[in-house]
């Protein structure tokens, strides 16, 4: 770095207010009922509608693959915001959704940027932390030296699918796509992200020739837990300034949703945490005197504790997180796009008033395992013409959407994961699966050849929003 520019630096010449300009969600046109679920499985009245916190379960036949996802949620985001291919500079991918053990998804992408080829990032994968670490690279590259003024687009895309049994109804499908640049309405607090990783075999994917992954179900819970209740400690200890953190100096909360039911149990954990280590909130959690003098640790995994949390949470997880859990309700697990559905989920039932100036924390969670609690403030200016009001005009959509979807018997859905089970990484293939229910501007696989190689057509994009272009901002940066 020449004097020059680290002066610029120094002086405040990197771009400010780097965050989230624009986001797109995209999820099947499909979804199995959870409540038909149950009965055809012939489980428990509730068991996944109350015992997991689901309604509806979105997936994907054989015409779609993690590639179409990922390329659907891209061209999406670029139209409704009308951004021009050679605006981007770096593209980043997250998913675990692995169809190729060497070309990435990223590579496919670049098949929307045919007139730029100078883009820079490929793909980034750990169970579902994939999408959150290549949010992290974008942010970097951004405030870095090498950025050249341009967005960068980051795309979480992912096919959860399990064998028959206990864990398939905590399935789901998904991309959401995320643009990234200075003097956003959604800015990445700075300094404010809390890490944690450790190496344990919770969920993982050793059979490459299957989509289903080797889960550990309670232990995985137990890691996920763990790792939100050390990522708060140490969120909280850089956002006090020694005045101590509480769960309500944030004004929203997304989680990671393997399941909507863990979403509740995880804000919970936050309030215990705060009980736990605030004696000046004795009073204000009554349901939690018997579990004073306990440690946290000690707490991980006591369902009687885990009930007396959540009860003493309940008011505030309607007001602080139940906002969010729209998209893990009615679609699932998403994997690494599963967060993010999360915060698009708020930006699609809020008005922009009521989130302005607000701070909202997020935890990322990835088996094996990567985990980081973190924080965005949302734009103080939400008028009608604001990036803010503009940013979550695009996502108030979301709603509509999932009621238009085609809601498909237990019988067809299971034939459906049958058929995928058959032909997952089968070449010389021809998928089958119709394509008239697909939303309109839905990429779709339409044929595997003797190599290998996929092919993809699209359904006819709706007319796209009149918003002027977003163009990226050099002034003062470059």
């Amino acid at each position: 770095m020449s004097s020059q520019s680290a002066s610029s630096r120094v002086s405040g010449k990197w771009p400010d207010d780097v965050g989230l300009l624009a986001m797109e969600v995209y999820f099947p046109s499909i979804c199995v009922n959870q409540t038909e679920l149950e009965k055809f499985d012939g489980a428990g009245s509730g068991k996944y509608t109350i015992g997991l916190g689901q309604t509806n379960m979105g997936f994907c036949t054989d015409r779609e693959d993690v590639n179409s996802l990922a390329l659907t949620a891209v061209s999406l985001l670029l139209e409704k915001n009308n951004v021009s291919q050679q605006d981007i500079g770096r593209l980043e991918v997250g998913t675990e959704t692995i169809i190729d053990k060497s070309k990435s998804v990223k590579s496919v992408l670049m098949k929307l940027f045919p007139d730029n080829t100078s883009v820079e990032g490929i793909d980034t994968t750990n169970a579902c932390f994939g999408g959150t670490q290549a949010l992290f690279n974008a942010i970097s590259w951004v405030e870095s030296s090498s950025w050249d003024g341009r967005f960068a687009l980051v795309v979480a895309a992912d096919i959860a699918v399990y064998a028959s049994g206990n864990a398939r109804p905590t399935g789901g499908a998904g991309a959401v796509a995320m643009l990234i640049g200075p003097n956003a309405p959604i800015v990445f607090e700075r300094g404010l992200r809390a890490v944690h990783m450790e190496h344990v075999y919770d969920f993982y994917k050793p059979n490459l020739s299957s989509e289903y992954p080797v889960v550990d179900g309670k232990l995985s819970i137990q890691c996920y837990l763990n790792a939100l209740d050390t990522c708060y400690k140490r969120y909280g200890e850089k956002a006090a300034n020694g005045s101590g953190y509480t769960v309500e100096d944030g004004d929203f909360y997304c989680f990671h949703s393997p399941f909507v039911k863990l979403v509740q149990k995880s804000f919970s954990r936050l309030v215990l945490q705060d009980y736990l280590t605030n004696p000046e909130l004795k009073d204000k959690y009554p349901e939690l005197e018997q579990v004073r003098g306990k440690t946290l640790q000690e707490t991980l995994g006591d369902k009687d504790v885990e009930k007396l949390s959540m009860k003493a949470a309940n008011d505030l997880y309607n007001v602080k997180t139940l906002p969010s859990v729209l998209l893990g309700t009615e679609v699932g697990n998403m994997y690494t796009a599963s967060l993010y559905g999360g915060l698009a989920s708020l930006l699609s039932v809020k008005k922009p008033s009521e989130v302005s100036g607000k701070r909202a924390l997020l935890f990322s969670y990835g088996s094996g395992l990567a985990s980081a609690l973190y924080s965005v403030r949302f734009s103080l200016n939400h008028s009608p013409d604001s990036p803010l009001s503009r940013l979550m005009s695009t996502l108030s959509d979301i709603p509509h959407r999932l009621s238009a979807r085609k809601v498909v018997p237990p019988a067809e859905f299971e034939a459906i994961m049958k058929l995928r089970e058959e032909t997952h990484h089968k070449c010389s293939y021809s998928p089958v699966g119709d394509v008239q229910n697909l939303f309109p501007g839905t990429y779709y696989l339409t044929n595997v050849d003797e190599k290998f190689r996929r092919t993809y057509e699209r359904v006819a994009p709706q007319k796209r929003s009149d918003f002027p272009p977003l163009v990226p901002s050099f002034n003062g940066y470059i």
